[in-house]
Protein backbone atom coordinates (compact mmCIF):
# COMPACT_ATOMS: atom_id res chain seq x y z
CA UNK A 1 0.00 0.00 0.00
CA UNK A 2 2.72 2.24 0.78
CA UNK A 3 4.43 1.79 -2.47
CA UNK A 4 1.05 2.43 -4.27
CA UNK A 5 0.56 5.70 -2.77
CA UNK A 6 4.52 6.79 -3.78
CA UNK A 7 3.76 5.85 -6.87
CA UNK A 8 0.64 7.78 -7.30
CA UNK A 9 2.37 11.18 -5.62
CA UNK A 10 5.48 10.44 -8.00
CA UNK A 11 2.93 10.05 -11.21
CA UNK A 12 1.63 13.34 -9.93
CA UNK A 13 4.62 14.91 -9.48
CA UNK A 14 5.64 13.72 -12.63
CA UNK A 15 3.00 14.71 -14.93
CA UNK A 16 3.71 17.75 -17.19
CA UNK A 17 0.56 19.98 -16.09
CA UNK A 18 1.61 20.31 -12.13
CA UNK A 19 5.44 20.57 -13.07
CA UNK A 20 5.20 24.22 -13.54
CA UNK A 21 3.80 24.38 -9.89
CA UNK A 22 7.58 22.96 -8.50
CA UNK A 23 9.28 25.04 -9.75
CA UNK A 24 11.31 27.77 -8.05
CA UNK A 25 10.11 30.69 -10.29
CA UNK A 26 6.67 29.96 -10.78
CA UNK A 27 4.31 32.93 -11.62
CA UNK A 28 0.77 32.80 -11.15
CA UNK A 29 0.26 35.90 -13.84
CA UNK A 30 2.24 33.67 -16.51
CA UNK A 31 0.87 30.41 -16.06
CA UNK A 32 -2.99 32.15 -16.26
CA UNK A 33 -1.61 34.27 -19.05
CA UNK A 34 -0.24 31.00 -20.87
CA UNK A 35 -3.40 28.92 -19.87
CA UNK A 36 -5.91 31.53 -21.29
CA UNK A 37 -3.79 31.99 -24.55
CA UNK A 38 -3.39 28.38 -25.80
CA UNK A 39 -7.88 28.12 -24.67
CA UNK A 40 -7.39 25.05 -22.95
CA UNK A 41 -8.48 26.66 -19.74
CA UNK A 42 -11.43 24.01 -18.93
CA UNK A 43 -8.98 21.06 -19.19
CA UNK A 44 -6.49 22.89 -17.15
CA UNK A 45 -9.11 22.89 -14.72
CA UNK A 46 -10.26 19.59 -14.81
CA UNK A 47 -6.65 18.59 -14.41
CA UNK A 48 -5.99 20.70 -11.52
CA UNK A 49 -9.32 19.56 -9.98
CA UNK A 50 -8.26 15.84 -10.23
CA UNK A 51 -4.44 16.74 -8.66
CA UNK A 52 -5.97 18.35 -6.16
CA UNK A 53 -8.55 15.42 -5.08
CA UNK A 54 -5.29 13.37 -5.24
CA UNK A 55 -3.38 15.16 -3.24
CA UNK A 56 -6.26 15.75 -0.48
CA UNK A 57 -6.48 11.71 -0.85
CA UNK A 58 -2.98 11.60 -0.40
CA UNK A 59 -2.72 13.47 2.75
CA UNK A 60 -5.64 11.92 3.81
CA UNK A 61 -3.92 8.88 4.09
CA UNK A 62 -0.46 10.21 5.33
CA UNK A 63 -2.38 11.57 8.20
CA UNK A 64 -4.21 8.22 8.91
CA UNK A 65 -1.13 6.50 8.95
CA UNK A 66 0.91 8.86 10.86
CA UNK A 67 -1.82 9.60 13.33
CA UNK A 68 -0.23 8.33 16.80
CA UNK A 69 2.87 10.26 15.83
CA UNK A 70 0.90 13.32 15.17
CA UNK A 71 -0.91 12.88 18.55
CA UNK A 72 1.83 12.55 21.01
CA UNK A 73 3.70 15.44 18.66
CA UNK A 74 0.77 17.88 19.41
CA UNK A 75 0.66 16.77 22.87
CA UNK A 76 4.72 17.12 23.47
CA UNK A 77 3.87 20.92 21.96
CA UNK A 78 1.40 21.51 24.39
CA UNK A 79 3.75 20.54 27.38
CA UNK A 80 6.68 22.58 25.61
CA UNK A 81 4.12 25.52 25.54
CA UNK A 82 3.35 24.74 29.06
CA UNK A 83 6.76 24.91 30.24
CA UNK A 84 7.88 28.07 28.54
CA UNK A 85 4.90 29.72 29.78
CA UNK A 86 5.99 28.40 33.52
CA UNK A 87 9.71 29.94 32.41
CA UNK A 88 8.26 33.60 31.16
CA UNK A 89 6.64 33.44 34.17
CA UNK A 90 9.94 32.91 36.60
CA UNK A 91 11.36 35.04 34.10
CA UNK A 92 9.38 37.89 34.93
CA UNK A 93 9.83 37.32 38.63
CA UNK A 94 13.37 37.37 38.32
CA UNK A 95 13.32 40.53 36.49
CA UNK A 96 11.09 42.12 39.14
CA UNK A 97 13.80 40.70 41.51
CA UNK A 98 16.30 42.17 40.08
CA UNK A 99 14.74 45.90 39.88
CA UNK A 100 13.94 45.31 43.62
CA UNK A 101 17.37 45.20 44.68
CA UNK A 102 18.70 47.79 42.03
CA UNK A 103 16.02 50.01 43.53
CA UNK A 104 17.58 48.86 47.26
CA UNK A 105 21.01 49.30 45.83
CA UNK A 106 20.93 52.51 43.84
CA UNK A 107 18.70 54.70 46.05
CA UNK A 108 21.52 54.08 49.35
CA UNK A 109 24.40 54.57 46.69
CA UNK A 110 23.33 57.63 44.92
CA UNK A 111 22.36 59.05 48.92
CA UNK A 112 25.88 58.34 49.78
CA UNK A 113 27.06 59.87 46.82
CA UNK A 114 25.56 63.18 47.96
CA UNK A 115 26.70 63.36 51.23
CA UNK A 116 29.95 62.50 50.46
CA UNK A 117 29.79 65.77 48.17
CA UNK A 118 28.51 67.34 50.38
CA UNK A 119 30.81 65.95 53.06
CA UNK A 120 33.98 67.24 51.24
CA UNK A 121 32.75 70.83 50.48
CA UNK A 122 31.98 71.33 54.34
CA UNK A 123 35.66 69.89 54.84
CA UNK A 124 36.61 72.65 52.38
CA UNK A 125 34.28 75.44 54.51
CA UNK A 126 36.00 74.26 57.51
CA UNK A 127 39.57 74.44 56.16
CA UNK A 128 38.96 78.38 54.34
CA UNK A 129 37.21 79.26 58.16
CA UNK A 130 40.03 77.99 60.32
CA UNK A 131 42.24 80.09 57.33
CA UNK A 132 40.24 82.91 58.33
CA UNK A 133 40.27 82.78 61.62
CA UNK A 134 44.21 82.11 61.84
CA UNK A 135 44.41 85.20 59.20
CA UNK A 136 42.18 87.22 61.26
CA UNK A 137 44.06 86.32 64.89
CA UNK A 138 47.49 86.86 63.55
CA UNK A 139 46.01 90.27 62.28
CA UNK A 140 44.78 91.43 65.37
CA UNK A 141 48.18 90.07 66.95
CA UNK A 142 50.32 92.37 64.36
CA UNK A 143 48.22 95.33 65.55
CA UNK A 144 48.48 95.15 68.92
CA UNK A 145 52.49 95.02 68.30
CA UNK A 146 52.42 97.73 65.79
CA UNK A 147 50.84 99.85 68.39
CA UNK A 148 53.58 98.37 71.59
CA UNK A 149 56.30 100.61 69.11
CA UNK A 150 60.06 99.22 68.62
CA UNK A 151 60.41 96.90 71.17
CA UNK A 152 57.55 94.92 69.21
CA UNK A 153 59.10 95.60 65.99
CA UNK A 154 60.19 91.87 65.88
CA UNK A 155 57.43 89.71 66.56
CA UNK A 156 55.16 92.06 64.60
CA UNK A 157 58.10 91.51 61.46
CA UNK A 158 57.49 87.31 62.42
CA UNK A 159 53.98 88.42 62.77
CA UNK A 160 53.67 89.71 59.21
CA UNK A 161 55.92 87.16 57.46
CA UNK A 162 53.57 84.33 59.14
CA UNK A 163 50.29 86.37 57.91
CA UNK A 164 51.94 86.39 54.38
CA UNK A 165 52.28 82.36 54.36
CA UNK A 166 48.38 82.12 55.22
CA UNK A 167 47.24 84.59 52.58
Amino acid sequence: MENCREASTNSLLKDGCYTDFLADDFDVKTYTAQAIHHAVIAEQLAKLAQGISQLDKELHSQVVARHEDLLSQATGIESLEGVLQMMQTRISALQAAVDRIRTKIVDPYNKIVARITQLARLQMACDLLRRIIRILYLSKRLQGQLQGGSREITKAAQSLNELGKWC
